[in-house]
């Protein structure tokens, strides 16, 4: 099997590396990205995603860490962030693509009181009796993404606290990890839930490795080498993000955003966000502003 380094890391599959999730949950269908690539998924891997693939109907040929299986009928394929995987489908195969970004996981693990371990080893589980309400709970879930509805982010948050639950009752056996692949995954869970209780902070970069327990040159290697830029670079990926979001979807004035997110000076905001969008603050609003 190829070294990790070796193999392509996507955001999204096909989407240029580099930049943010759009989002902190990403939902689509399996038709939806599968069937733009003759249905198959080549083996790839994501370094600030997990990923919960539902094969409703169809087969799928799975590929996880070097090992291929084929699975029919309901079942849920977890993919942890930093796992080698790829896809197969039969022609049609019916279901959902689930990616959930490390910050928004380190969320609902803080709420939880513990680390939810069921996303940290790949696994296939089989549906089985719960089929009827996942089936229902994943189309409500595509239903309300796909939508600019009331309290949106609150209701996708509480369907995917259900999913979570229900993966995290399940068994939690699992084929264990070669301790540098643990080391790895580790420490980017780490700098993730770092990152998203501190990014307003702009703490200094030697801070957060200290607290995750490497010195900055091994973090921006291992961040170079499994995000593509340095941990720095991935730190203010995290406040390009959540500008974004405030511009898209808040009424906040843009000084509004600059202080909300610990920036000196609006002036400062503004050319950190041209920087890394190409465009200013205002424009973005105006050009991602829902039509009336």
């Amino acid at each position: 099997m190829p070294r990790s380094s070796n193999v392509p890391t996507f955001t999204l599959y096909g989407e240029a590396a580099g930049g943010p999730t759009p989002e902190l949950l990403h939902c689509e269908s399996i038709w939806q990205r599968s069937s733009l690539h003759a249905w198959h998924i080549r083996v790839h891997q994501h370094a600030e995603l997990v990923q919960i693939l539902y094969l409703q109907k169809g087969e799928a040929e799975i590929v996880v860490e070097g090992e291929t299986v084929v699975y029919s009928g309901a079942c849920l394929q977890i993919v942890p962030a930093l796992c080698v995987h790829g896809f197969r489908f039969s022609p049609g195969a019916q279901g959902y693509v689930l990616s959930l970004s490390l910050p928004l996981l380190g969320r609902f693990e803080a709420q939880f009181g513990q680390l939810l371990d069921v996303l940290n080893h790949p696994r296939c589980l089989r549906v089985s009796a719960s089929a009827a309400d996942i089936d229902a709970l994943f189309a409500t879930l595509m239903s309300e993404y796909q939508q600019e509805l009331e309290a949106r982010e609150m209701m996708l948050h509480a369907m995917l606290a259900a999913l979570l639950v229900w993966l995290n009752r399940q068994t939690r056996d699992g084929t264990p990890l070669p301790p540098l692949a643990v080391r790895r995954r580790g420490v980017m869970r780490q700098f993730a839930r770092l990152i998203e209780s501190h990014y307003r902070e702009h703490l200094p970069l030697a801070e957060y490795a200290r607290r995750v327990g490497m010195s900055v040159t091994h973090l921006n290697v291992l961040c170079r080498e499994l995000h593509g830029c340095s941990a720095l670079g991935v730190l203010h990926r995290r406040l390009m993000l959540e500008a974004s979001r405030s511009l898209q979807h808040t009424s906040m004035t843009i000084t509004q955003i600059s202080d909300f997110l610990g920036f000196s000076d609006a002036t400062y905001f503004a050319r950190f966000f041209r920087r890394y969008s190409g465009e200013s603050p205002r424009n973005f609003r105006k050009r991602t502003a829902s039509p009336a």
